[in-house]
């Protein structure tokens, strides 16, 4: 049985094609109304992890429960319970915003006066209430983006599955699906599963992030988690007078230092917690007769927890072709139709 606090819940999930473990015994849990994201290098098994949490494809082992149902003895409540918001523009062009959510609502089953009510909330939502009888084809990229998170919502869903919402698009059309994603939080309590290559998107918006690499969960927590797990997390920039060499010295053999470098007059130091480190660091080199001109210090970046991690940055690897995340309920009508 599934957690009763989870929204998204893993146990051992597996993925096999052929002899290649595409997924690798994953297990987490994501609380409701929790906006949870997924890093990974190109290959890493963000899609194929996706693929079966919506049902697209099955597990080769382990178990999956979306919304509380398992997602290969109850795949269609866990379709009828996700909108998924893919990749790929795909409202239709030669629609009007009001008739791409209204043949989606229908789609869902949703009665004609609660399509209207829903589609009317939702393009308010998204800021598309005045362009509503627009073809779609007049919109921006961005516009489109926000028409498609509209359309993926038009059901109600208990979980929302995103994924790269905001690629290709510039900062204005990112800012605004940010602050969409930020609205839909704060008033519905949904549960959002967030894949992005953007740091700073994982960062800005994102409770947990996992890290995901060769098909396993590298690492998984909040953003100060992540990086608390990184060794010498701090970097800690010292200024002294004259040369720095001498002054580096007498810190090298420090409980507190991880890695130090000395260069023409700066030390720079790795500590795992800086804010503590700097008054020894001062005393040190205080008595050690260094000439102290300036204290900074800077915390690692997400992508610098990310390398730590993989070894590699978040685009460096190219994969293979990869099967597109679509709507599950929407693509089995197309195979029975």
């Amino acid at each position: 049985m599934p957690s009763s606090s989870a929204a998204i819940e893993t146990r051992e999930l597996t993925r096999r094609f052929g002899a290649f473990t595409a997924v690798d015994g994953v297990s987490f849990t994501v609380g409701q109304g929790e906006l949870f994201g997924l890093l990974g290098p190109n290959g890493a098994g963000k899609t194929t992890l996706i693929r079966m949490l919506t049902t697209l494809i099955r597990p080769s082992s382990g178990q999956a429960f979306v919304a509380g149902h398992d997602v290969v003895h109850a795949a269609r409540r866990v379709r009828e319970s996700i909108g998924v918001v893919p990749q790929a523009l795909t409202s239709d062009l030669e629609l009007t915003a009001w008739q791409n959510l209204d043949i989606y609502g229908e789609f869902y089953g949703l009665p004609r006066a609660a399509r209207r009510k829903r589609a009317e909330h939702l393009l308010e939502m998204v800021g598309l209430r005045d362009r509503a009888g627009d073809m779609v084809a007049t919109y921006s990229g961005g516009m489109r983006r926000r028409l498609e998170i509209a359309r993926g919502l038009v059901h109600s869903p208990l979980v929302l599955f995103l994924d790269e919402p905001t690629i290709g698009l510039d900062p204005q059309g990112r800012r605004a699906v940010w602050d969409l994603l930020v609205q839909l939080r704060s008033e519905s309590g949904l549960t959002i599963s967030l894949t992005t290559h953007y740091m700073d998107e994982a960062e800005k918006l994102c409770d947990r992030i996992a890290i995901i690499d060769g098909g396993k969960i590298a690492a998984i927590g909040t953003t100060q988690e992540l990086k608390a797990m990184v060794k010498g997390a701090d970097r800690i920039r010292v200024e002294v007078a004259g040369d720095a060499a001498p002054a580096a010295a007498a810190l090298r053999a420090q409980p507190y230092v991880q890695e130090i470098t000395a260069d023409q007059g700066a030390i720079v130091i790795a500590a795992s917690d800086g804010a503590h480190a700097i008054p020894k660091i001062i005393e040190r080199l205080e008595s050690a007769g260094a000439a102290i001109r300036s204290v900074s210090i800077e915390r690692v970046s997400l992508e610098d927890v990310f390398i730590s991690f993989t070894g590699r940055h978040l685009r460096e690897e190219p994969g293979g072709p990869a099967a597109p995340i679509r709507d599950p309920l929407f693509a089995a009508a197309q195979r029975r139709g």
